[in-house]
């Protein structure tokens, strides 16, 4: 195999896993918005527009800080009792089972 191959393999192996880290976020995203609208009392169509968003409150910057900003806020102006550390618990526990589902198809 000469380094040229082995360059172009690992470029496609990075991009498919860049491919599933990005279904995996917007999975957890959307997951997080629908346990968020839950807690604030929305349902049906209203909490399936909150979970949206939530995903796309996602491209405001990098990383996970504008979601939990995004999610946090909403729970204080509702008077909604969730600290910082248990929404980023859930995050975690809703990217771990996203992961999952976009490994298994």
């Amino acid at each position: 195999m000469s380094m040229k191959d082995r360059e172009e393999g690992f470029e496609r192996k990075f991009a498919f896993d860049e491919e599933l880290r990005f279904k995996a976020n917007a999975r957890r995203n959307k997951a997080l918005g629908i346990w968020a609208a839950e807690k604030l009392g929305k349902t049906g169509a209203d909490a399936e527009a909150y979970a949206k968003e939530v995903v796309m409150a996602d491209i405001e910057e990098a990383g996970d800080h504008d979601v939990l900003r995004k999610v946090k806020g909403d729970f204080d102006a509702a008077g909604i009792d969730q600290s910082e550390h248990q929404i980023r618990r859930t995050m975690d526990e809703l990217m771990a089972k996203a992961i999952e589902d976009v490994k298994n198809g």
